[in-house]
C-alpha cells in the first residue's frame, strides 16, 4: 500500500488499482480482503495533490502528474499570455507548467532558478522568518540568464505571498528588467481542514486582496492566475470528484462551527 504510485515503482512493485472511496483494504497472510465501511461513496480527491503535493512521476487517473501539470501550463498560456523574452518555473512543481506555457506561447523555456536540493518545502515552515530564509537558501537566480530580460516566472500557487515577494525581488536583483508572474492554480482563499497545514484565512493573501493588489504587493509587472474552471477541466475527469475548497470555500465535509470561527474570516452579525 502507498499513497502514491511512485513509491511502488521504486521497489519494483506492480500498481494494481486505487483504494476506492468508502473502502477498507485488509491484508492478511491469507491475502487481500476488501470491505465497504461507508454507504456514501463520493470521490473527493484533493486537487492540491494534483498540481503540487504529489510527485510528478506518480499516476493519477491513469496518467502522470507531470502530464497534467504541463496541460495546466498550456491552459495558463491560453488564458494569461504576456510578451516576454524567457519563461521558467519555480523548482520543482512549477517546471512542468512552465514547459507547457513555453510550448503554447513560443517563449523560450530556460532554467532561471537553481534549487538547493538540501532544503525542504518552505511554505510549511512554522514561522515566516524561517520561510523567508528558506526560500533564499533554496532558490538561487542565474544572473547571466536573467540579466536584461523580460521574464515570466511560473509557480504552482501563492499562499501567503511573502516568500513570492522575496523571490521576485531576487530576480530583479539578478538583472531582470520585467518580472511577470503566472500561477498554475486559482487564488487560494480558504484554509484546508483536511490535513494540509495552511494558515488561518486572514493569513492567505488572496482572501484579503484582489489580483491587482497582490501584483502591487509582490512588485511584479503583471500577475495572472489559472481559472478554477481551467484547473479542473484539465484533469479530464468529472470536476465534481475533486475537493477544491481552498479555492471556493465549498467544503465537502461540514466544518464544525467552533473551527469555522477560529479559522475563517466570518462577517459579524449585527443584531
Amino acid at each position: 500500500m502507498a499513497s502514491e504510485t511512485c513509491a511502488l515503482d521504486i521497489i519494483g512493485a506492480e500498481y494494481l488499482r486505487d483504494v476506492e472511496p468508502g473502502e477498507l483494504v485488509w491484508i492478511t497472510e491469507g491475502g487481500l480482503e476488501s470491505f465497504r465501511w461507508s454507504q456514501k461513496q463520493q470521490r473527493k480527491l484533493c486537487i492540491f495533490e494534483m498540481f503540487y503535493f504529489a510527485r510528478p512521476d506518480s499516476l493519477m487517473n491513469d496518467e502522470s502528474l507531470y502530464s497534467y501539470r504541463m496541460r495546466l501550463g498550456r491552459r495558463l498560456a491560453q488564458e494569461s499570455l504576456v510578451d516576454a523574452d524567457i519563461v521558467f518555473g519555480v523548482p520543482d512543481s512549477g517546471i512542468p507548467a512552465a514547459i507547457g506555457f513555453s510550448e503554447v506561447s513560443g517563449i523560450p523555456y530556460v532554467e532561471g532558478l537553481i534549487k538547493n536540493r538540501y532544503v525542504g518545502r518552505t511554505f510549511i515552515q512554522p514561522t515566516q522568518a524561517m520561510r523567508e530564509s528558506g526560500i533564499r537558501m533554496k532558490l538561487n537566480p542565474l544572473k547571466d540568464v536573467l540579466s536584461g530580460k523580460r521574464v515570466i516566472i511560473i509557480d504552482d500557487s501563492i499562499v501567503r505571498g511573502t516568500t513570492s515577494r522575496k523571490l521576485v525581488k531576487s530576480l530583479y536583483e539578478a538583472g531582470a528588467v520585467e518580472v511577470h508572474m503566472r500561477i498554475s492554480s486559482p487564488p487560494v482563499t480558504h484554509p484546508c481542514f483536511y490535513g494540509i497545514d495552511t494558515d488561518n484565512q486572514d493569513q492567505l493573501i488572496a482572501a484579503k486582496m484582489g489580483v491587482e493588489e497582490i501584483a502591487k504587493h509582490l512588485e511584479v509587472d503583471s500577475l495572472g492566475y489559472l481559472s478554477w474552471e481551467g484547473m479542473l477541466e484539465e484533469t479530464k475527469q468529472d470536476i465534481n470528484s475533486f475537493c477544491s475548497a481552498c479555492f471556493t470555500g465549498d467544503y465537502p465535509v461540514p466544518v464544525p462551527e467552533k473551527l469555522k470561527r477560529s479559522k475563517l474570516m466570518l462577517e459579524e452579525v449585527v443584531v
